[in-house]
């Protein structure tokens, strides 16, 4: 049996007659706010005859917001009111029609939802300027562009130097702040090739730096990486970036 994706469910409470419709920011901030954690393996909560609702529950419980999203944004005793409304909605013990409730409160939740996730942006780029600063300090041979990037050079190249109009071979490990890898072409074990033009401004810029053959450390800002919108369930909002890169050929 295909489980019902949670996303179809909230299209259709949250339709244009219940005058309802999540902001693109605050769909953002539940979405990737925050890189998800996984508990390690243990014990099943019930017995294999139970176990397919359990698993019912956990789909769509990561379908609307994540392992971790809710828990950013919410405190616990909210978050208690919103699992006893999906109780009582699914069940049909709801004490008022649940169109009503949403036309009621939807927009002030919009904008709980609003506010609180700009702070934690905020929060996000603040962690990123105080990375940049400390890398700073820490590299010697580090550089701040005028744009807010940071070049390192960890090896000199000695040959052909990209611009934004080629294609580059490159090999690249890139963490956030806090070292979470998000993506490794180098834990692949194989290299990558696409058109400069294709990739965020922090991509362009410090690769135009950089020749055949050389290494270099890029901290990309989020306003030359993913922005406010973050990049999905992996990179938050906000977030500054880290690559190391490896550039083999320019065409």
């Amino acid at each position: 049996m295909k489980l019902l994706s949670m996303a179809s469910l909230l299209t259709g409470l949250l339709s244009s007659r219940s005058s309802l419709a999540f902001s693109s920011v605050a769909r953002s901030a539940l979405r990737s706010v925050q890189t998800a954690r996984y508990m390690s393996d243990g014990p099943m909560p019930y017995d294999d005859d139970k176990m397919p609702f359990y698993a019912l529950g956990t789909n769509l419980a990561l379908q609307v917001g994540g392992q971790g999203n809710f828990k950013t944004l919410l405190e616990d005793e909210e978050l208690d009111v919103v699992l006893e409304a999906f109780c009582d909605t699914l069940r049909g013990t709801t004490t008022q029609d649940s169109k009503t409730i949403l036309v009621t409160y939807g927009n002030k939740l919009n904008k709980i939802l609003q506010e609180r996730t700009a702070n934690i942006v905020g929060r996000v780029k603040k962690d990123g300027e105080e990375f940049i600063a400390n890398f700073l300090e820490c590299n010697d041979d580090a550089i701040k562009t005028d744009s807010g990037m940071v070049y390192c050079p960890m090896k000199e190249g000695d040959g052909k130097q990209p611009t934004v109009s080629n294609t580059v071979e490159v090999h690249y490990h890139g963490t956030l702040t806090d070292g979470t890898v998000f993506d490794s072409s180098v834990d692949r074990g194989q290299t990558i090739s696409f058109p400069l033009s294709s990739v965020i401004k922090g991509w362009q810029e410090g690769l135009a730096l950089m020749k055949e053959g050389g290494k270099a450390t890029l901290v990309i800002p989020s306003d030359l990486a993913y922005g406010d919108a973050g990049s999905g369930e992996i990179i938050p909002p906000g977030a500054t970036l880290k690559f190391e890169v490896e550039l083999f050929k320019v065409t």
